[in-house]
């Protein structure tokens, strides 16, 4: 699914057009982006969390050339899944659902 198709869905189910929802759309995903380049983490409850981890500097190698690598150490965006997602989806896919 693509931002686009999420807009014409959310436009579908809610009746507002589609210009108005992509421009919800776009704020809600800058909001995230701007709370994480804060440091700052973000709970949707019954959805997930978007967190900062810290990543440690480690050595690593080049896989052509087997030479090693100082890889520095970072901070990575990540996304974790609510439980209740994981087992809305679990239940979903059961065998009886799917084909």
């Amino acid at each position: 699914m693509t931002k686009a198709d999420l807009v014409r869905n959310v436009s579908t189910e809610t009746g507002i057009i589609r210009k108005d929802v992509a421009l919800a759309v776009d704020a809600f995903l800058e909001a995230i982006k701007d709370s994480m380049k804060e440091g700052k983490h973000i709970e949707i409850r019954g959805f997930g969390t978007f967190k900062l981890k810290s990543r440690k500097e480690r050595i690593g190698r080049n896989p052509k050339t087997e030479e090693k690598v100082k890889v520095p150490s970072r901070v990575v965006p990540t996304f974790k899944f609510s439980r209740a997602f994981k087992e809305e989806v679990d239940n979903s896919n059961q065998p009886e659902h799917l084909g």
